[in-house]
């Protein structure tokens, strides 16, 4: 069997001399032999463990639960639930720093945006940027349950002209009148708005809001804080209390 120095240990796990020889220290790898002058000789099965010591060690597992789990009976076990572990820990830190990047992003993109640069237009992108997700999500919500009223509108207006029946028709008005009221209520009870002068965010009366000029992102009202009438951003303003 060969066997092996520090030296040629920590060449061949890509480590230095005095890391193998602190897990010597600490009992987690402890070599096969020692030498009359007192040289530390390492067997191959030596060479695995310190290799699976320093793959635990580059999933961020600490030196004390690494010792710990060599000393069980079926380590193999442990580890692998403990990469299990890892792994979802290193996925759900790698979801928040594209998270924070995102942000970042959106927030370098807002300031190219802005005529001039303030510390209140940097408070307008935070807002809209914090609800962003959710008023996607919620648009979305009102695509969805429009498709059904959209197919009932064409089955009804096919169904008038083809047979010459016309109640399907009355049924679909109906239906689209109380889920329009559902919707607008809904809607309107989530979003707020920016006002581009006094940069407050505020919620306007629902008759306003409905029947104002808009754009998918903004829409023309009056600013309950200062006055100011035009063009508001949309913002998610929370669930409706």
């Amino acid at each position: 069997m060969s066997m092996y120095t520090t030296g040629e240990v920590a060449k061949l796990c890509g480590v230095t001399v005095r890391t193998v020889q602190y897990y010597d220290t600490r009992g987690i790898l402890v070599p096969s032999e020692l030498t009359e002058g007192g040289r530390r000789l390492y067997s191959e099965d030596d060479v695995r463990r310190m290799k699976v010591i320093c793959f635990l060690r580059d999933v961020d597992l600490p030196i004390d639960a690494i010792s710990q789990i060599l000393k069980e009976e079926h380590p193999e076990k442990v580890i692998a639930l403990l990469i299990e572990q890892q792994e979802k820990a290193l996925m759900d830190d790698i979801s928040e720093k594209q998270e924070k990047l995102e942000k970042l992003r959106e927030l370098k993109n807002g300031l190219k945006s802005k005529e001039t640069f303030s510390l209140e237009s940097i408070g307008d992108i935070a807002v809209i940027m914090e609800g962003k997700k959710k008023l996607k999500r919620m648009h979305w919500m009102m695509i969805l349950t429009g498709i059904p009223v959209t197919a009932l509108q064409w089955f009804s207006v096919i169904f008038w002209i083809t047979k010459g029946i016309w109640w399907p028709f009355v049924v679909w008005v109906l239906v689209a009148a109380v889920w329009g009221i559902l919707v607008s209520r809904y809607y309107f009870g989530h979003v707020k708005y920016i006002c581009p002068e006094c940069h407050e965010v505020f919620k306007p009366m629902l008759k306003e809001a409905f029947w104002a000029n808009h754009t998918p992102t903004a829409r023309k009202l009056t600013c309950t804080a200062c006055g100011h009438k035009g063009f508001c951003v949309e913002v998610w303003g929370g669930d409706e209390k």
